[in-house]
């Protein structure tokens, strides 16, 4: 017996000992943080091409909260974030304005396009954005067409309000009207409601083609050339004077991200299962001023500061361990 419970024992300490081992290097995991849009996240690039090279590159794993980019910004102001990625120029301006946010990047652009039903009751198919929104809201009030808002304060929703503008259209006026519809949710899940009613609305290119090369919906691309569907994405760090977060790391995945495996990785996404790239590499379009892309992120995804043009004024930069693209 007493042979037994030493036996029992020793079996014991061994496990505890295990235990505490595992424990010890679960521990020691360096974790970073990062509220980001949802297309990134729901189109796989972030999980499935990001977060494994860059663990592979420096042992940091990426822990992702994906979320529309005001839900996003709201994450970081309450502190749970180490960086954000997001792709509203208006809203992470005023982001970094209320001292949350320094050193903005941009890495990354696609394109924003209108789909809908292939029957295409509004006869939008190759008009100019403007309008393509000016026949929707047509095709709507006469009952033949409903067009669906994400409605969360998305980056996708903050470029359609710029375009119901555009066309002439107060968003909070006509997202009451009958033909109306908004989900308060995702691109992946509003592609789907849009899909199930057969009607238009807006998404970014890569959640897109995800979801229709998949199968998951029937609609059908009508409108993607245009100069303001162009989709600017940025990554921001949480300002040190605000929250005690893991800057130093951020800094890291951001100069990685802009780097040259990070923006290979960008550019290669989606080519095998889709044949073209989900979302294209910014950095080189900026640095050799590549047209017509380079004027176009110019316009829509850079600040003006002080007769310069920039990804980041110099009032939201913080430290001397990153660089940005000036220009002017």
């Amino acid at each position: 017996m007493k042979k037994v419970a030493v036996m029992v024992i020793a079996a014991l300490i061994v496990a505890v000992s295990a235990l505490e081992i595992q424990y010890r290097n679960q521990s020691e995991i360096r974790t970073l943080t990062v509220s980001t849009t949802t297309s990134l996240y729901d189109t796989g690039l972030l999980e499935e091409a990001i977060a494994p090279a860059f663990k592979e590159r420096y042992g940091i794993e990426l822990h992702f909260i994906p979320k529309g980019t005001g839900a996003a910004m709201q994450d970081a102001k309450n502190g749970v974030s180490d960086a954000i990625m997001v792709h509203a120029i208006s809203k992470e301006v005023k982001f970094m304005e209320e001292g949350y946010g320094v050193n903005r990047k941009v890495f990354a652009y696609n394109f924003f396009i209108i789909v809908g039903p292939e029957e295409d009751p509004a006869g939008i198919n190759g008009l100019t954005p403007v309008e393509a929104m000016k026949k929707i809201v047509q095709a709507g009030r006469e009952n033949r067409a409903v067009w669906v808002s994400r409605d969360d304060g998305s980056g996708t929703n903050t470029k359609e309000i710029a375009l119901w503008k555009m066309a002439g259209f107060d968003y909070g006026q006509i997202k009451n009207e009958s033909w109306f519809a908004a989900t308060g949710t995702g691109m992946g899940a509003t592609l789907n409601y849009a899909s199930t009613k057969k009607a238009y609305t807006l998404s970014d290119s890569g959640t897109y083609l995800k979801y229709r090369n998949e199968g998951l919906i029937d609609l059908v691309a009508l409108v993607d050339s245009g100069e303001e569907l162009i989709n600017v994405y940025a990554i921001i760090l949480i300002s040190p004077e605000k929250f005690d977060r893991d800057s130093e790391g951020a800094e890291l995945f951001a100069n990685w991200l802009t780097g040259e495996e990070g923006q290979r990785i960008i550019g290669e996404f989606g080519k095998d299962k889709f044949g073209r790239s989900l979302f294209y590499p910014a950095v080189d379009v900026i640095k050799d001023q590549k047209e017509p892309y380079f004027s176009w992120i110019v316009k829509y995804g850079m600040i003006e500061d002080n007769g310069k043009i920039t990804e980041c004024p110099e009032r939201f930069r913080y430290g001397d361990r990153m660089s940005f693209f000036e220009f002017g």
